[in-house]
């Protein structure tokens, strides 16, 4: 296990936009947009300095969920690995993969070869999901997802750490096989995402961070609390990439019918804005961006990374 973030540094990604359309979310540009657009915008966020890059991860939306959630959810390991090809610097994130719709030594050799091809760039975002719908249409117990996801955790760790892991199953008891293997020693860190107390339990114990998927009950503070004396009780090691989803951003005035949580205007004061979410103990902080197309949206990304981060990280 081992943590991604450079110790005593503070780093920003974002979860790219055109790859999953939920109306919870999504920008009226976004419908008509394509591979196009979204190269555009990861490749400004390569240029930017931004950290990871990431994509969602569903398989298929039973009616009648799909009026919230759309049917737009582009593969996560297909995407990915595209986006590899597109960018050099930014780590490819799933944000969050569902580890149980897949057997977990499938998980280890997507994620193992993407980062064999990336050079070493990819972070295994895992969470145990919520649509009951898609489980059922899968044939996955719902119920049991926390405890797959946990036992999935360790086997892909096992085929992280080494060529031949020991698992069970016929056969395996002597070890499999799962190569290519990647770049990096240990294979590419797991943040677990999730904000209910089970979830930043797993993520302190079995994870090397944490993705934060809407508030904590708890609150932020309390959360990371929680998670450092989690991690501390479990014997982990104290280095840990802890999570904070910043609000929206849009530069220049606030538009007609944006969130009084926005943050707008200059640069200086969007940073003013952004340097807070430090003060809760997190050292990667996810953004996005309010835009009025593609363009404009990957021209914000290149603005914060060139503008706004630089007076956040200093």
């Amino acid at each position: 296990m081992a943590a991604a973030i450079p110790s005593g540094e503070v780093v920003w990604g974002l979860q790219l936009p055109v790859q999953s359309q939920s109306t919870l979310y999504v920008q009226e540009w976004e419908a008509a947009a394509g591979p196009a657009e979204l190269a555009l915008i990861a490749v400004a966020a390569d240029r930017a300095g931004a950290f990871y890059t990431a994509v969602c991860d569903h398989v298929a939306i039973p009616r009648p969920a799909d009026e919230t959630m759309s049917t737009t959810w582009y593969d996560t390991v297909a995407t990915l690995g595209w986006l590899a090809s597109q960018t050099s610097r930014t780590h490819l994130l799933s944000h969050v993969y569902v580890l149980a719709y897949r057997h977990p030594l499938v998980t280890a050799k997507s994620f193992t070869t993407l980062d064999h091809l990336s050079g070493g760039r990819a972070i295994l975002g895992v969470g145990a999901g919520h649509l009951r719908s898609e489980f059922d249409l899968l044939g996955v117990d719902h119920a049991g997802r926390g405890a797959a996801t946990d036992e999935s955790i360790e086997v892909i760790r096992a085929a992280f750490d080494e060529e031949y892991p020991v698992i069970g199953g016929p056969g395996a008891e002597v070890g499999v096989g799962v190569g290519p293997r990647p770049v990096r020693v240990g294979g590419p860190p797991i943040w677990v995402g999730g904000s209910s107390v089970p979830a930043m339990r797993r993520a302190a114990r079995l994870g090397d961070g944490w993705l934060p998927q809407g508030p904590p009950e708890m609150g932020m503070r309390a959360a990371v609390d929680f998670i450092r004396s989690e991690r501390s009780d479990a014997g982990r090691p104290e280095a840990f990439d802890m999570g904070i989803n910043g609000a929206p951003v849009r530069f220049g005035p606030p538009a007609d019918g944006d969130p009084e949580w926005v943050l707008s205007g200059a640069p200086e004061e969007i940073a003013s804005a952004v340097r807070r979410y430090r003060t809760v103990g997190a050292n990667q902080i996810q953004v996005r961006f309010l835009a009025g197309s593609a363009a404009e949206y990957a021209e914000s990304v290149e603005r914060f990374g060139a503008d706004v981060w630089p007076l956040v990280a200093d």
